[in-house]
């Protein structure tokens, strides 16, 4: 039966379609602003800080200079060691832990899920942490310092122990059945069952590792090992431009650097744009089932 929509319910929906909008372009603005300025002679930036829908002096000089910094090529090289190798860990660690926790014959089970929830909410702090990673593991000035300690993030884990629990434990007991241990049944039943919220697990740690800098600042010394991130940091804050801006004088140095802010800025956070698109779909799903109650 189709009910007449009434006038409350069309206001409302307009409402609604109004306030999206706006979400949209208070979130997406600063992004085609920084997209802009890159695009922009650097002399114009200077004396425009207003809005800003099309470049002023179209130009790539400060696209030119970015790429032929070595050192955002090397960050680029550490950035996706670190995301690959760190993704990947972080995914089986995480998928061991959860499905651990889901094991009703594991009799530490709820003691371990108050143990891990715990550090949650307190840690030894930055000293220890460091300490730790310099004087006990001599993991300092290593690409491990950045991927290890964070290994399992419990937040995580629970959301994938969440959705392992909603899977039938009938395909389970099958597989004992036909003679699977629980490393077969986790990798040939749970894990394939579980596809959405183990793109959702990628997407988190990826862009975590991807967006991540205070680890390796703290950790790392040899400048050719810096993740693009601190390489980002560095030009962001302190200013660290002039090996890019050739030749020029202080004040065309100065111009210079406030272009090549937003192509570094453009440069450092596109790569991770273009992945969401191929996991967005497995995302609201994976986070849906993940976040019903087991």
């Amino acid at each position: 039966m189709v009910t007449k929509r009434t006038t409350g319910e069309y206001i409302f929906d307009f409402i609604n379609i109004l306030i999206m909008i706006m979400m949209i372009v208070i979130t997406f603005y600063p992004i085609y602003y920084v997209l802009t300025c890159s695009f922009s002679d650097s002399k114009y930036l200077l004396g425009d800080k207003g809005l800003m829908l099309i470049p002023k002096g179209f130009s790539i000089e400060s696209y030119k200079a970015v790429l032929k910094n070595p050192n955002i090529m090397t960050g680029y090289r550490t950035t996706i060691i670190v995301v690959l190798f760190g993704t990947i860990l972080n995914v089986f660690m995480t998928s061991f832990a959860a499905f651990l926790l889901t094991r009703d014959d594991y009799r530490i089970k709820k003691a371990l899920t108050y143990m891990m929830i715990f550090t949650m909410y307190f840690s030894g702090g930055m000293i220890p942490s460091y300490l730790l990673i310099y004087k006990f593991l001599n993991l300092g000035d290593t690409l491990l310092a950045l991927i290890l300690p964070g290994a399992i993030s419990t937040y995580n884990m629970i959301i994938m122990r969440t959705n392992f629990a909603a899977i039938p434990k009938s395909l389970e007991e099958s597989a004992l059945l036909d003679g699977a241990n629980d490393i077969v049944m986790l990798f040939r039943i749970i894990m394939p069952l579980s596809l959405p919220i183990i793109a959702v697990m990628v997407l988190f740690y990826g862009v975590g590792h991807w967006n991540a800098w205070f680890n390796a600042m703290l950790y790392m010394r040899t400048r050719s090992k810096y993740p693009l991130q601190l390489i980002l940091r560095e030009i962001l804050l302190i200013n660290a431009t002039d090996s890019m801006s050739g030749n020029a004088g202080a004040t065309d140095k100065y111009m210079i650097g406030e272009s090549i802010k937003y192509a570094t800025t453009v440069v450092a956070t596109l790569p991770i744009l273009f992945v969401y698109p191929f996991i967005q779909k497995y995302f609201v799903k994976g986070m849906m089932v993940g976040a019903v109650k087991g």
